[in-house]
């Protein structure tokens, strides 16, 4: 054997051996700033620049910025970043530009590009170890048939990975996180219970299986988001990340004007999640969630506060429709999973929760 198979063989080894997580005070996007936090830190941004060709901007905490080009089209922009979920670095790679790419599906968008945000421990971890976290984004730029352009890399105490997108979408096919309608059935593209069982994985608690079926759908992009959104009767996209499912429908009912809601066996879980809760896999992000919007929702089991605040990484979209999307919409739902309605918009109501689970 040669010396260059040698040395590739003794950085394959070191590669395979690396456990990033273990690099990292948190995972995915379970990193986020609490909402509350987030709110004390923006802060009132009533006096900065009004330029009237943005269309979608920080006014209701929406997936990306939206610039209307004067054509008819629009310029969506986004960025998103994290310290590592799993430990394969080629994975994590993988999953960080998926998460990324998918604010840009949820405005109704296409990709164009995306420029890389990357921080590496250069004292802990090598070089090589790092191409291979690009590599996975690279990968994922490849299937959304885009490039990876460029991007800005800094030496950091723990790894981190994402990508800054921007998109292109017809205005007349933006959906935004405001338009949700009375009557609008719910829908989640994705189970949930990433973020338990990323906690389960950094414990050492779970089962092969299940962690590669979280895996699996971490690494699935939102594309159908391009689809979706050119259906009349669609009226309001977001995804699920770091948030949890509540909320982020939260954002879409208090920016719509609307409460909703949730027939909580409906809602699609990764499998094992209550054996998992069981055993205290609960990320830190749950309870901060809870913290800042537990008061917008009614009573929950500690099952059901677990699930519905469970930060997701790479998460699914969040949809609401009207009855007039008919088959134009289910015919997609079919394609993509055949997807079922897992609650309602309903009329706001001041003495009621904003969202209401059954």
């Amino acid at each position: 054997m040669n010396k260059g198979s040698d040395y590739l063989n003794t950085v394959n080894s070191t590669i395979n051996s690396i456990r990033l997580t273990e690099y990292s005070h948190g995972t995915g996007c379970g990193c986020k700033l609490s909402p509350k936090m987030l709110d004390e830190i923006l802060g009132n941004q009533e006096n900065g620049f009004q330029d009237f060709n943005l269309i979608v901007g920080n006014e209701s905490n929406d997936d990306a910025a939206v610039y209307d080009l004067g054509d008819g089209r629009a310029l969506i922009s986004t960025t998103d970043f994290f310290m590592p979920i799993v430990d394969d670095p080629y994975i994590f790679g993988k999953i960080a530009a998926c998460n990324a790419m998918s604010d840009i599906y949820a405005m109704g968008g296409k990709p164009l590009m995306a420029i890389a945000i990357f921080g590496w421990p250069l004292d802990k971890l090598s070089t090589e170890i790092g191409a291979k976290v690009i590599e996975g984004g690279r990968a994922i730029c490849t299937e959304a048939g885009i490039s990876l352009a460029g991007g800005h890399s800094i030496d950091s105490p723990e790894p981190i990975f994402g990508l800054s997108v921007t998109g292109i979408v017809n205005v007349a096919d933006i959906k935004k996180n405001t338009d949700a309608k009375v009557g609008d059935s719910i829908y989640l593209s994705k189970p949930l219970g990433v973020g338990i069982l990323s906690t389960a994985q950094k414990m050492k608690k779970v089962d092969f299986d299940d962690h590669q079926k979280a895996i699996d759908q971490m690494c699935k992009l939102n594309d159908m988001g391009i689809e979706v959104a050119k259906i009349f009767g669609v009226n309001a996209i977001t995804d699920v990340t770091g948030f949890g499912l509540a909320g982020h429908l939260l954002e879409i009912c208090l920016g719509s004007n609307v409460s909703a809601t949730i027939e909580f066996d409906k809602i699609p879980l990764l499998p094992n999640l209550h054996g998992y809760l069981r055993e205290g896999c609960i990320p830190g992000g749950t309870q901060r969630n809870f913290e800042s919007y537990s008061n917008k929702v009614n009573e929950l089991s500690p099952v059901q506060r677990s699930i519905l605040f469970d930060p997701q990484t790479s998460g699914g979209l969040l949809i609401t429709a009207s009855e007039q999307a008919n088959n134009s919409f289910y015919g997609v739902l079919e394609k993509y999973g055949n997807l079922q309605a897992i609650g309602t918009i309903i009329q706001k109501e001041s003495n009621s929760k904003i969202i209401q689970v059954r």
